[in-house]
């Protein structure tokens, strides 16, 4: 039987602390080992404790969230770090991505999305929440047509529909909207998405975005606004 994943909490609400520990209790497979309502003891936390997952609120009373990121990461490059906040700004997001975290999550999420953002964290990809996602792609769509080498980058196993699906989604379209644009079904929308997924190694749409953005199909500056 594998271990139990080690997770930490750092958050300054300790009513919102007992739910995320509510949610979290439902998977077996995860422990928490300690919390904490400020930046400080949680960091002496995370070297004590020495956990897999650190949950991070940005907005503590004593530390910037952001740079407690880097901190943590300096304990152990290994530590697993996602944010969940109030915050939905784009900014927020990017620097959380840019500080290390693995993940973040909008805190009116976390019901439905915590386990499921865990799980992909813990696996080692990249989590971003769906009610901020298509905000944060759509930010980074609307620009002039580059002139991009795609030959050897896995992009050019695309098939041309594929490439014009992957195009939506990377706009923030969702699959019906995706599937009503191109006058295809939902079930081949997803099937797409499936083969694109598979022979590009990606798994989440932030790893979309990261890998429109290494080929230059997406102007990467645009986050810093």
């Amino acid at each position: 039987m594998s271990p139990k994943k080690r997770i930490l909490i750092i958050d300054d609400h300790p009513l919102f602390r007992e739910g995320i520990k509510a949610i979290i209790g439902h998977n077996p497979g995860y422990e928490i080992v300690g919390e904490s309502g400020t930046g400080r003891q949680g960091l002496e936390m995370v070297k004590e404790f020495k956990p897999d997952l650190v949950l991070l609120d940005v907005g503590l009373p004593d530390v910037r969230g952001l740079v407690l990121i880097g901190d943590i990461l300096r304990c152990s490059p290994k530590i697993r770090v996602m944010v969940v906040s109030m915050h939905s700004k784009i900014d927020y997001i990017v620097k959380a991505f840019q500080c290390g975290a693995m993940g973040y999550l909008v805190k009116e999420s976390a019901a439905d999305l915590l386990l499921d953002g865990i799980d992909h964290v813990l696996k080692g990809h990249y989590y971003m929440d769906t009610s901020v996602s298509h905000q944060v792609v759509k930010k980074l769509i609307g620009l002039p047509e580059k002139q991009v080498a795609l030959a050897g980058t896995g992009y050019d196993l695309l098939t041309a529909r594929e490439q014009e699906v992957m195009g939506l989604l990377a706009e923030g379209l969702s699959t019906d909207q995706v599937s009503d644009k191109l006058f295809i079904s939902r079930k081949t929308v997803e099937n797409h998405r499936h083969s694109i997924m598979r022979k590009l190694d990606l798994h989440s749409t932030i790893e979309l975005t990261r890998y429109a953005a290494k080929l230059g199909l997406i102007d990467v500056e645009l986050w810093k606004e």
